[in-house]
């Protein structure tokens, strides 16, 4: 018996969704998504990819492995390393995708975003647009506020680097009378709000970037990179 027109059609859409659910499978783990936060910046080996998010090396090659069979990342083997990047930026907009609705319906997202980030800065971020313009004004520093290797791959131009780890023994650096605008992986990562709170702290005018780096980038503005 002949399967009807509409039977394969179905089949069609499950398999589709099926492939979208494996995707989603993928994207299931936290440890996952900070890998990504990470490759974001730049691409990085394994073993600097374990040391940056706290995981044994063996445990960030599965979890890479994982977003790589989906093709959410690339691998590449550079003589006894495995090197890995974003596949392309569009991987960065799923992420913001999932963001941006765990922030509108997801009472767990709002709790955590109540109890610790507004917490340490309930004032509104600055916007791109507003940052540009103060710079041009002579009204702000932009601070890069992430490890010094992720600076290097790329960074907002003009922005001054002081790793948060460094940020109170270096303060000296920061220039004074101009508000500080610090930035660093993306819109909830936690070494902008923590500089700003330091910041603040120590009696200067600081506000956080409405986005990090990969924001930047993908918003098509300049890139600089040392």
């Amino acid at each position: 018996m002949v399967k009807p027109v509409w039977s394969f059609s179905l089949s069609a859409k499950l398999d589709l969704f099926a492939a979208f659910a494996d995707i989603a499978r993928a994207l299931g783990n936290a440890h996952r998504l900070d890998l990504l936060e990470h490759l974001a910046q730049g691409e990085r080996s394994v073993e600097a990819l374990a040391g940056k998010a706290g995981l044994t090396v063996a445990n960030a090659s599965q979890h890479l492995q994982a977003l790589r069979r989906v093709g959410l990342v690339v691998g590449e083997r550079r003589g006894k390393q495995v090197v890995y990047r974003i596949t392309e930026d569009d991987v960065l907009d799923l992420v913001a995708a999932l963001r941006r609705v765990g922030e509108r319906h997801t009472d767990a997202v709002k709790v955590v975003v109540g109890d610790y980030f507004q917490a340490r800065d309930s004032l509104d971020a600055v916007g791109f647009a507003a940052l540009e313009q103060m710079v041009t004004d002579g009204l702000a520093t932009i601070l890069d506020v992430r490890p010094a290797d992720e600076f290097a791959d790329g960074h907002i131009p003009g922005a001054l680097s002081i790793p948060l780890t460094e940020l109170k023994v270096r303060l000296d650096e920061v220039p004074t009378g101009l508000e500080v605008v610090a930035y660093c992986r993306g819109p909830w990562c936690v070494l902008a709000f923590e500089a700003v709170a330091l910041l603040r702290e120590q009696g200067r005018l600081a506000k956080r970037l409405e986005g990090g780096l990969p924001e930047w980038r993908r918003a098509g503005l300049p890139v600089a990179t040392a």
